[in-house]
């Protein structure tokens, strides 16, 4: 609330640097401590006590034999392209989310996180985006508008998937067939987590 609190004093005033102590932990990087133990994971995101983000549903179930270590760095960008690096469109899709990831996304455009100053912004047609931002487990019928949103896009452009259900389908789910170029794990992630990635994958530096 310290963000809120200067807010009102100064005027709107955002972070540059990330606060740790604001980051949710268990939306971090999640580590194998040192007592050993059977772990019962739903989505069987622990096997040979390898932790694996793809299937991982945040639930903390492994819980005191692994623990969240705080580092938010839990992104992946296989691709960017330095032709956003000025302006980037982002285009979010609910392809069948539960809302959490889109709480999430919804807060990059609030003035703590305030992605604009980065130069992201949301647009509300794919024929305008840059990037698709897929959220929520792909249902039967979303595919196919998923599919229509990408084709509508025009080149170059980037597809981010974000949380686990869009990334490997979660408990219920399948994922996309259209191949991720930048992976945003989490169930859902942290809005530091995600703005991060969305920077990197316009090519800019932190």
């Amino acid at each position: 609330m310290n963000w809120f609190l200067k807010g009102l004093k100064k005027g709107i005033k955002t972070e540059r640097v990330i606060q740790k102590n604001e980051i949710a932990l268990w939306s971090t990087r999640i580590m194998k401590a040192k007592e050993n133990g059977k772990v019962s994971c739903p989505t069987s995101a622990i096997e040979n006590s390898i932790w694996n983000p793809e299937r991982c549903i945040f639930c903390g179930r492994c819980y005191p034999y692994y623990y969240p270590n705080g580092d938010e760095d839990i992104f992946e960008v296989k691709q960017n392209n330095k032709l956003f690096k000025r302006s980037f469109y982002v285009y979010p899709i609910d392809v069948g989310t539960c809302s959490g990831c889109n709480f999430e996304v919804k807060l990059l455009a609030s003035p703590q996180y305030d992605m604009t100053r980065f130069g992201i912004f949301f647009t509300n047609t794919p024929r305008h985006a840059d990037a698709l931002l897929v959220m929520g487990v792909i249902t039967e019928r979303m595919e196919e508008v998923l599919e229509r949103a990408y084709d509508a896009m025009p080149n170059p452009k980037l597809v981010i998937t974000i949380g686990t259900c869009a990334i490997s389908g979660g408990i219920i789910g399948r994922n996309p067939k259209i191949k991720p170029d930048v992976v945003v794990y989490g169930c859902p992630p942290n809005p530091y987590t995600i703005l991060k990635a969305l920077i990197k994958a316009k090519g800019d530096k932190l």
